[in-house]
């Protein structure tokens, strides 16, 4: 670790270190949190209903297999979390990238400096692709229970 933060731009100083301590221990802890993801138990059965709006509508959301396919993943069942949700594996990839986008803006220039117009475009284009794909679902029954 101490040869990430000697690598700081030297004009950055103490704010940037922190930055950047902070940013890995949100990587760390988002990290352990994946993986015990996978361990609880609760998430394994799948009768755990977690969604607001399912229990409130008797209808999955949009998102709705997501927390368990991410479980799924953290145990190693690719197959079982594209059931769940397809989404799940571009969302983790996705924030893994994104996560090291920053650390890179961090010891470059020593600011989070993260890409807000194609942070913008990723959620524009995935939330309308996760409207599509639910509707597709819905309508052919094949959502998660």
């Amino acid at each position: 670790m101490s040869t990430l933060v000697d690598s700081l731009p030297a004009e950055s100083g103490d704010a940037s270190r922190r930055a950047l301590y902070a940013w890995v221990a949100l990587g760390v802890l988002g990290a352990a949190a994946f993986v015990l993801l996978g361990e609880v138990p609760a998430l394994t059965g799948g009768g755990f209903v977690i969604c607001a709006f399912k229990r409130t509508t008797g209808i999955s959301c949009p998102g709705c297999g997501m927390t368990r396919a991410m479980a799924a993943l953290a145990r190693g069942d690719l197959w079982s979390a594209l059931q769940l949700h397809p989404f799940a594996p571009l969302l983790l990839v996705e924030s893994v990238l994104l996560w090291l986008m920053g650390a890179r803006s961090l010891l470059r220039r020593g600011v989070l400096d993260l890409p807000s117009k194609l942070i913008e475009r990723l959620i524009v284009w995935q939330g309308a692709a996760l409207l599509v794909l639910w509707i597709a679902r819905l309508a052919t029954g094949t959502l998660p229970p």
